[in-house]
């Protein structure tokens, strides 16, 4: 790491012309990069420039477990810490090793330190000149907030960094309007709330009104106008990042990332997404629950973007808190949703390197099993739901245990009128309390504060998921069905005749799938997948 990040960024512009002039790597530029289209599942690497300088046998290590692209981290919300050189070596060195070598940027950042660094001269809140944002309480935050000049100063860092010769970029460490998930977001400083009322005709008597429905998560017509604002803000800063980049440029979504957050799903379908995870540690990954929250967050946004051009977060942090077995286990997510790029990330510290050893075979099992299901989705009784009340006000807890149960499923929009519709607060609490009558089988997890919809009620624990499905087991003899108690998960890809279970225990299991009145075994190992053949719709 440098000694100062000062003299990192008082590089001069002849210095910088000069290091250009001299990249073996720069290319002119060609036009838009587009991803190519392909169902074989790749695996990327996120490392630090002065990292690969210093143990460059990391990009072997890697490249002989599976990994073919390492990204290099160039702008950091408003600091350029690694010199051109470093950054030029680095692409260098990874070119030497057979690897491709693409940009990362860090636009806003996060409120606090998200990138484990061990330098303690690394930034790890904006400059001086960029403002502070501010909650609906009033308190302030760094990160994750948008003012002049974030947006301009982004755009000249990456229009200087695609002279390098990068083909590919990633705004990334979650470009977001809310410190974390679950918070209603957007800046509520003097500036915002002015340029907010104006913009909508708005007497200043209804912006105590809103911060009320902010505090108690209301879904009111006011609050969706402030969250749809925020979303502009938020996509205008980053189509002017993709236009000075002038070339393929992909957002990273936060967990469960929607338009509370800033993050209009909708706007960034042509364009490369990394899905949001969250349970970056051996402690929250360990949980059932942890796995199935982490699957139900990939699922909701593959709803919004092409399994070419979707990314997995694949993420430990810190570097060494995540197993190697979790993450190997990890992989199983991105081949249930059909996320074709996975995208290995720690921080600025790598994984262990004893990690590879597993990572390597894990990495080859996973896109071996994912070509059998690629380009096929999950169909199934069991109704995946995150709606337009979770997007906008929810807490993002969702009710994703049921995935658990040994029952297909299937992602929808909104509540489908067959099977069973698994609806997590916000929305039950909204449908519980709509006049306009909903025709499918509704289940929530604890009752809803209406009772003008019927919805039944099925506390989140695997005894009453297990118990619901011994209640239903009569209607779902046209699907598999794992037959024993235990946590698998179990994705039908009825048009590729193929069921995909995952063991989500770190003990092996032998389980029974019963299907039109036939029982066949399956041997998962701790953690693991398998796919069964010749289950047809």
């Amino acid at each position: 790491m440098p000694a100062s990040i000062e003299s990192l960024n008082n590089c001069s512009r002849r210095r910088w012309i000069a290091a250009v002039a001299s990249a073996t790597l720069a290319v002119p530029f060609v036009g838009i990069a587009r991803p190519s289209t392909t169902r074989r599942r790749d695996f990327h690497l996120c490392l630090a420039p002065p990292l690969i300088e210093r143990e460059p046998e990391l990009l072997d290590i890697a490249r002989e477990a599976g990994v073919e692209t390492v990204w290099l981290a160039g702008f950091f919300y408003g600091f350029r810490p690694y010199p051109t050189e470093q950054i030029i070596k680095a692409r260098q060195l990874a070119d030497r090793a057979g690897l491709k070598a693409e940009l990362i940027t860090i636009p806003l950042g996060h409120p606090g330190d998200s990138l484990g660094s061990r330098d303690g001269d690394f930034p790890l809140t904006p400059p001086p000149h960029w403002r502070l944002g501010e909650r609906f309480d009033g308190k302030q935050f760094a990160g994750t907030s948008l003012h002049e000049p974030a947006t301009e100063e982004n755009s000249k860092a990456l229009r200087d960094l695609r002279r390098l010769g990068f083909r590919t970029a990633f705004v990334d460490d979650d470009f977001r309007l809310a410190r974390g998930p679950g918070e209603i977001g957007g800046c509520y400083c003097a500036e915002h709330r002015a340029e907010f009322l104006h913009k909508h005709g708005y007497s200043d008597t209804r912006w105590s009104e809103l911060l009320d429905d902010v505090r108690e998560r209301r879904f009111t017509r006011l609050l969706r106008s402030w969250v749809d604002w925020t979303c502009d803000q938020l996509s205008d800063s980053f189509r002017a990042q993709q236009r000075a980049f002038n070339s393929s440029f992909g957002n990273m979504i936060m967990y469960l990332g929607a338009e509370k957050a800033g993050i209009r799903l909708r706007d960034y379908r042509r364009v490369p997404v990394r899905v949001g995870e969250l349970m970056f540690d051996d402690v929250s990954f360990g949980r059932v629950k942890g796995k199935t929250d982490e699957l139900f967050s990939v699922l909701f946004h593959r709803r919004f973007v092409e399994p070419d051009h979707a990314y997995s977060e694949t993420t430990a942090y810190p570097a060494d808190k995540l197993s190697a077995n979790n993450i190997a286990a990890k992989l199983t997510i991105s081949t249930i949703a059909d996320v074709r790029h996975t995208m290995f990330m720690s921080g600025l510290t790598p994984f262990p390197r004893t990690h590879w050893t597993t990572l390597g075979p894990a990495m080859r099992e996973q896109a071996r099993i994912h070509e059998l299901v690629a380009g096929h989705k999950p169909r199934g009784p069991f109704k995946h739901v995150w709606g337009e009340a979770q997007r906008y006000v929810g807490d993002d807890q969702p009710f994703s245990l049921w995935l658990a149960a040994g029952v297909p499923f299937e992602v929808v929009a909104n509540p489908a009128r067959d099977g069973w519709n698994f609806l997590s607060d916000f929305d039950a609490r909204e449908i519980s309390q709509s006049k306009a009558e909903c025709s499918g089988r509704l289940i929530c997890r604890k009752p809803p504060a209406h009772e003008g919809q019927h919805i039944e009620v099925v506390p989140e624990t695997l005894d009453e998921l297990f118990a619901f499905k011994r209640r239903i087991r009569a209607s779902l003899v046209n699907v598999p069905v794992v037959e024993e108690e235990t946590p698998v998960i179990c994705a039908w890809y009825p048009s590729a005749k193929r069921v995909l279970l995952w063991n989500l225990l770190p003990e092996p299991h032998r389980v029974t799938v019963s299907f039109r009145g036939r029982r066949r075994l399956a041997e998962l190992g701790p953690l693991g997948s398998v796919v069964m053949e010749n289950m047809s719709g």
